[in-house]
């Protein structure tokens, strides 16, 4: 698949770790190793939905389409 999500840079730029992260959006730290590592086969717009509310982004923030 060629959709990526970009969350390392806005963690960093947060200055915000991944348990940090997983525990605001309400999901495990192994699911965000999943999404960092373009593991993730799905996301569910809920769990977007609190990423973007979290990371204060829009998806196109996180989101990144490579051919």
């Amino acid at each position: 698949m060629a959709i990526r999500i970009t969350i390392d840079r806005m963690l960093a730029e947060r200055g915000m770790s991944v348990g940090d992260f997983a525990e605001a959006i309400g999901i495990t730290p192994a699911n965000v190793a999943v999404l960092k590592n373009g593991r993730a086969k799905a996301v569910r717009f809920t769990t977007l939905d609190a990423i973007c509310r979290v990371l204060e982004c829009q998806p196109g923030d996180i989101l990144r389409y490579e051919d």
